[in-house]
């Protein structure tokens, strides 16, 4: 399809007097619009449950998340990438970005990059991509040669594929395993998929990198409970979160931690199940390092009577 003909390329009947409406009025025309991401998000929520739900086991096995894409579209990808590492205390090896023409990209336009299929592929292959990986492809169009390219040599060696796009039965819709297209039409500025169809990628890409995070065991309760405490600031954080998590005093959260070499996890779970510090390891190891089941599995133990 030529990409005057796609539907994030076609004009906004909506918009076509902004540039004659007060301040006031160009500011709601574009929030308007942005009412529709939301629900076009929305209705993308089976697809994007079952990509997580698909993605969180290969990653608990060692898989990487790896996104790839173009222009805005892989801006956006790296900047998800780089929040998750502090975030959720992943290894800069877990997740990672790939953007047509490298990171020169990130500050400028790199031309020709994107139209390059043979650079997705040297790019996939520097990084030895393989089937315990999930790629996260993006573009607005669903057509960008780079992000395409990528998506079909992953394919070749049996790589996770999710791709995100704007317009239905696109060549990433065609070419991933879980396609994920939120229609949000045209841009209030002709052509601009920075404004709406990066927000709709910012919104997906935020459901399934944070999903995965959840399903891994990264988050407990709505806590970021993978800080590593490395400073006198991430030291109180960590004391703030464990003491939030239990419902418990600082001291005591300090205490805790203090006593499990400042491992997050293993505090709450200490806290949680008022045992020993071998009992609490021996259940976050039987519950996968998620804290929820930890805590779970030594409830149900001791609600089970001593047998005579």
């Amino acid at each position: 399809m030529k990409i005057d003909d796609l539907l994030t390329e076609q004009r906004n009947h909506r918009s076509t007097h902004i540039d004659r409406e007060t301040t006031l009025e160009m500011v709601s025309t574009m929030n308007h619009e942005d009412q529709r991401v939301a629900r076009a998000v929305q209705k993308q929520l089976p697809q994007i449950a079952d990509a997580i739900d698909a993605a969180y086991p290969k990653f608990d096995n060692g898989g990487r998340i790896i996104y790839i894409g173009a222009g805005t579209s892989g801006r956006l990808g790296v900047m998800d990438a780089t929040e998750l590492v502090p975030t959720y205390g992943l290894a800069d090896d877990q997740t990672f970005g790939l953007i047509a023409g490298g990171s020169e990209a990130m500050d400028h336009t790199v031309q020709d990059a994107e139209d390059s299929e043979e650079l997705a592929e040297q790019d996939l292959q520097k990084i030895k991509l393989t089937d315990q990986d999930i790629l996260i492809a993006m573009a607005a169009s669903g057509q960008t040669p780079y992000t395409v390219a990528g998506l079909k040599y992953a394919g070749q060696v049996g790589t996770l594929r999710i791709g995100f796009s704007c317009v239905a039965e696109s060549p990433i819709e065609q070419n991933c395993d879980y396609p994920i297209t939120p229609v949000v039409g045209p841009e209030v500025i002709t052509g601009a998929t920075l404004m709406k169809a990066g927000t709709a990628e910012k919104m997906v890409l935020n459901m399934l990198s944070t999903g995965i995070m959840i399903k891994s065991g990264k988050v407990y309760q709505n806590l970021m409970i993978n800080v590593v405490p490395t400073n006198e600031k991430t030291f109180d954080r960590a004391k703030r979160i464990i003491a939030e998590a239990t419902q418990t005093t600082p001291l005591v959260a300090e205490r805790a931690l203090h006593r499990v070499n400042n491992d997050v996890p293993l505090a709450i779970v200490l806290i949680e199940t008022k045992g020993t510090i071998a009992e609490a390891r021996k259940m976050l190891a039987a519950a996968g390092g998620r804290v929820s089941l930890a805590v779970k599995l030594s409830h149900e133990a001791q609600q089970v009577p001593a047998s005579h």
